[in-house]
């Protein structure tokens, strides 16, 4: 990087790991080039800033332990992958936006308001009530918490009708 600002190299080498990483992992990134661009020069813009790759979509307070739920990919991803077809800030879609099937509709913030954000602690609450369903992939055993099963398991790509609820 340059004197602060990311060159258009360096969006766009973050843009080709990203899009190798999330098609590897069954996600997709939007298929607007330049949409995607100026989003992955968001991304590096927040890392010059901050020290981590913040939404460029989001405020970010510069205080990495409160803003780790916005860190890219962020932990509403998925959540919102599942209900409207694409991330907040668009960077990742369904397959039927990638693919062209369905266009990409204004996504509405699931982030609740700082007042309401705790911030997770560093070591798990063990014997302690779980504040979200834990979901294991019935193929490899993958296990992740969340509202919902993820749309394809990040390690061996089954979908999600092939997880159970674990806990």
């Amino acid at each position: 990087m340059n004197a602060g600002l990311p060159s258009a190299a360096d969006g766009e080498a973050l843009r080709t790991r990203l899009e190798l990483e999330a098609e590897s992992a069954g996600y997709h990134l939007n298929p607007d080039l330049e949409f995607t661009r100026s989003l992955t020069h968001g991304l590096l813009v927040n890392e010059g800033r901050y020290g981590y790759r913040a939404c460029p979509c989001r405020l970010a307070t510069g205080d990495a332990a409160r803003d780790r739920d916005i860190v890219c990919p962020c932990d509403y991803r998925d959540a919102d992958l599942l209900d409207w077809g694409g991330c907040f800030c668009g960077l990742y879609v369904s397959a039927d936006i990638q693919e062209g099937k369905t266009s990409l509709a204004s996504v509405p913030e699931r982030r609740p308001p700082a007042a309401e954000r705790t911030m997770a602690p560093d070591a798990p609450r063990l014997g302690r009530a779980l504040s979200l369903p834990v979901w294991r992939c019935r193929v490899c055993g993958y296990l992740c918490a969340r509202q919902r099963p993820p749309a394809v398991c990040p390690i061996c790509k089954a979908t999600s009708d092939r997880f159970e609820a674990f806990a």
